[in-house]
């Protein structure tokens, strides 16, 4: 079902749409339609049968007016250019709608990490970062966990970093391991966020919170956003759920930890016992209150748009609905929680990282709950004005806020 589409064609598209409407001078639109920087560069890697391979890697730093680029680091085989391209641009714009004061980056290696062994992994992490170091830092550009990437390679990262500079500075990598500067919370940042989101909108819109919802895409946000649901809106009925294997479907309910359990014991949601077998394509269909797309980007197209009968969509993944879609679900009242508010959980937790690093004192959880349900907050409650004031989508009243703000720094810096 998926449509083959540039996403950095997309992302320039979102930003062109908020641009018209805000009236962006032609200097200034063009200057924000593009990265300020971008470095692409080989990484030779010493294979454990003794040859040596070459990776292409890449970093793009979007756009640093409100403060140090900050953005994820993926590894994955089809990687490209132009996805971490998308990728900066929508961290800039997530970082703006989210107020903190950072701007947006991202990048990638070309590899399969499945066919990695840990030490190859660990040269080819401590490699990538012998290139970038010199472009990074907490005052430049800082690194957070994306696809494929973890704590562990965050770690190795982090510690190839303080061996080139000289000096420890783990405030340049976010998203690491507890032992090394990491920050309680980070983990569930995402998914937490996004069913905060869905709490306030569950509030606006008069639905009850303890009612149906269902999951496409079962990673790390997708388990969690499983787990979250219930505990923070106090209730609710988890109906089905889909990974890269397939999916499953119980309009009885289906238990969120058992399913997590047998997820992370046999690598599939397929075969859940008690549960019937769905495709994901039926399950973004269903007649659910809550519709979680947490996978790829695509995934509710022009030709699938009609069939969606969830009340709230809340993307945790990255550009999950096209613009085309988008249009479509706005006239049928489908409300929508876009990508740059809903997946912003990470990247604040990711700030409040740095926050922590650069005073060298811990938070504790509560602390970073507490933070994060009130920029999270505040946030939805900004977009919700400029969506009505304005009559537009959910999508276009959260890039007005958010390119407005880009814009308006990038003037009082006098760069354009």
């Amino acid at each position: 079902m998926n449509e083959k589409v540039n996403t950095f064609e997309v992302a320039q598209a979102q930003f062109d749409e908020a641009a018209d409407r805000l009236g962006l001078e032609s200097s200034l639109r063009e200057f924000l339609r593009w990265p300020q920087r971008e470095y692409k560069f080989t990484v030779p890697v010493k294979m454990d049968d003794g040859s040596t391979k070459t990776f292409h890697g890449y970093r793009i730093q979007y756009n640093d007016a409100r403060g140090p680029c900050s953005g994820g680091l993926r590894w994955h085989a089809n990687e490209s250019l132009d996805a971490g391209r998308a990728s900066a641009a929508w961290m800039t714009w997530r970082t703006a709608l989210v107020d903190i004061p950072l701007g947006g980056a991202s990048g990638g290696l070309v590899c399969d990490l499945r066919k990695l062994t840990e030490g190859e992994r660990e040269r080819l992490a401590r490699g990538w970062m012998r290139i970038m170091a010199q472009p990074l830092a907490e005052h430049r550009d800082v690194l957070t966990p994306d696809l494929y990437t973890n704590p562990q390679i965050m770690a190795w990262m982090a510690d190839e970093f303080g061996s080139v500079m000289g000096h420890a500075r783990p405030g340049v990598v976010s998203g690491k391991p507890l032992a090394l500067g990491g920050i309680l919370g980070w983990s569930d940042a995402t998914a937490r966020g996004g069913v905060l989101v869905v709490g306030e909108a569950c509030q606006t819109l008069g639905i009850d919170p303890k009612g149906t919802y269902a999951i496409q895409g079962f990673g790390n946000a997708g388990q969690n956003v499983a787990l979250l649901h219930p505990e923070i809106l106090g209730g609710g009925r988890l109906v089905a759920v889909s990974d890269t294997s397939g999916g499953v479907i119980n309009t009885e309910g289906i238990d969120p930890k058992a399913l997590v359990a047998y997820k992370l014991k046999t690598g599939s949601v397929t075969g859940f016992p008690g549960a019937q077998p769905v495709c994901g394509e039926d399950l973004l269909d269903l007649d659910v209150d809550v519709l979680y797309p947490a996978a790829l980007e695509n995934v509710i197209t022009r030709m699938n748009a009609e069939q969606i009968k969830a009340k709230i969509v809340c993307e945790l993944a990255d550009g999950p609905t096209a613009p085309e879609a988008d249009r479509t679900l706005h006239i049928k009242g489908v409300h929508i929680i876009p990508d740059i508010l809903a997946s912003a959980g990470s990247v604040t937790v990711g700030y409040f990282e740095q926050v922590q690093n650069a005073s060298n004192y811990t938070w504790p959880l509560d602390s970073v709950h507490k933070q994060l349900a009130r920029i999270m907050a505040h946030a939805y409650r900004n977009v919700l004005t400029m969506h009505k004031k304005q009559n537009v989508p959910m999508r276009l009243a959260a890039y007005l806020v958010a390119v407005h703000r880009v814009a308006e720094a990038v003037k009082l810096r006098g760069w354009v």
